[in-house]
């Protein structure tokens, strides 16, 4: 009879204890410490599956006489996800997906099983059959390859994809699976982490690519033991106001690509909409002149964005002034203001100064505080910046305006998007070339004001 033992792990770290402790030694937290049963195989399988390892058992290689194989990526029909991937599912993978409740994970997913080409077995623990397909006909009507269950125990799941022979799996959701070798109830640190497990196993020998939903915790991380995020090789984040019909993809780990591109979607009632130019909804439309607005040139990735920055100052009506940001770092705001009041003059001290960028969107690119600046002298000075010019440069501590990086792909972008000028700092290295585009050169705060406002 195999043998059962009781354990404890942290909830927030996945740490383990021989005992109850009301603080984790690991992460810090307190009362994060709960019992669990954990069954243990009998000890003849421990020396059945031993033995079959050991035959096995991969031998040392020197790294030159590897064979370096090019990796051939799923392409999943969706441009978007594609991207933050790196090119498409890699065969083996597993990717985990996370996002708010109600954000569009599960839309998103079952979106691309029904457009895919491929074989496709979505197991979902949180709806019915009826429902999946209620929402299936909203979002594409004929599905090709796609095969629907509703099943929570892994080893169920696994029988059924032996009759299946999926090329693509997707478990909606990680939390509702639970595997009949622990003795816990699903979600627990330790079903999550033996569910995982036996899908990368899975994932590793059929080399089939798995797909994993993740629920989030109220402060936004993903839910259970953090070596759920360490197990996988791709972390996906799924971010956005449900209030907003705009979604925002990105990776926060990705061991076949890079993690710092960007996919935008707008939601509708037929499903996700991928957007193609960004730009489209991060531009207002307006045709009047309004004071504090500027448009700034930013990089998602290897993605150029124009992104447009508002901003209001005011007389500040209580005895603090209020410094309030939306998308953007406020104690950056609160240098750049030092900034202006040490080497430009401008008395801010006591105006209260909002901030936002526009669309949704969270900026950490240092090339915006040159717009930052701009749209911050507008309102204050009460004068509208003229609507076909850009900037892109970062603000230096003692006032000084400093280059950034892959300054041509930004001048392109904004030629594109028919920008008549484009404002950066004299030290740019710009690559010769036939730009249709005016080129703002300054070097200081002081350039920049006198340009604008004469």
């Amino acid at each position: 009879m195999a043998k059962v033992k009781t354990t404890y792990y942290c909830q927030k770290c996945g740490a383990q204890y021989s005992k109850w402790q009301g603080k984790c030694n690991s992460c810090g937290d307190w009362n994060t410490i709960v019992e669990e049963l954990v069954q243990k195989p009998d000890p003849k399988d421990w020396k059945t599956s031993a033995k079959k390892e050991a035959k096995k058992a991969s031998k040392p290689l020197l790294i030159t006489d590897i064979e370096n194989t090019p990796q051939n990526r799923m392409n999943t029909g969706n441009n978007e996800l594609d991207r933050v991937l790196g090119g498409g599912l890699v065969p083996g993978s597993l990717t985990l997906l996370g996002g708010e409740p109600g954000i569009g994970k599960s839309t998103l997913l079952l979106q691309i099983s029904l457009g895919l080409k491929y074989k496709v077995l979505y197991v979902s623990g949180e709806e019915s059959q009826q429902q999946i397909k209620m929402r299936a006909e909203r979002i594409n009507p004929n599905p090709a390859n796609c095969f629907i269950l509703t099943e929570t125990k892994t080893q169920s799941i696994f029988r059924q994809v032996e009759e299946v022979e999926p090329e693509v799996v997707i478990i909606d959701s990680i939390q509702t699976l639970h595997s009949d070798y622990i003795e816990s109830s699903p979600g627990s640190i330790s079903q999550i982490r033996e569910c995982t497990a036996e899908l990368i196993k899975f994932a590793k020998e059929s080399n089939t690519p798995v797909i994993l939903i993740g629920h989030i915790t109220k402060e936004g991380s993903i839910a259970g033991p953090k070596v759920l995020e360490h197990m996988v090789d791709t972390v996906l984040q799924f971010e956005g106001d449900r209030n907003h019909v705009y979604r925002i993809l990105r990776a926060h780990k990705n061991r076949f690509g890079s993690t710092h591109e960007l996919g935008i979607y707008e939601m509708q009632g037929s499903g996700l909409r991928e957007v193609i130019n960004p730009s489209e909804i991060l531009i207002s439309k307006n045709d009047e002149d309004l004071s504090g607005t500027a448009i700034a040139s930013t990089l998602e990735g290897m993605r150029p964005l124009m992104i447009e920055i508002q901003a209001l100052v005011s007389t500040a009506v209580y005895g603090t002034p209020q410094r309030s940001t939306t998308g953007y770092n406020a104690k950056r705001l609160n240098m750049l203001l030092a900034v202006l009041e040490k080497r430009a003059g401008f008395r801010l001290g006591a105006k209260d100064v909002f901030l936002n960028v526009t669309g949704g969107i969270s900026v950490d690119d240092p090339a915006i505080d040159l717009a930052v600046i701009a749209a911050i002298l507008s309102s204050n000075e009460d004068v509208s910046l003229e609507k076909d010019t850009c900037f892109a440069a970062e603000v230096g501590l003692a006032g000084e305006i400093r280059p950034v990086t892959r300054i041509e792909q930004r001048i392109i972008e904004a030629e594109k998007l028919g920008f008549a000028s484009i404002m950066v700092s004299k030290q740019s290295k710009i690559p010769k070339g036939d730009f249709n585009i005016r080129i703002i050169k300054v070097a200081k705060i002081e350039d920049v004001v006198s340009h604008l406002f004469g």
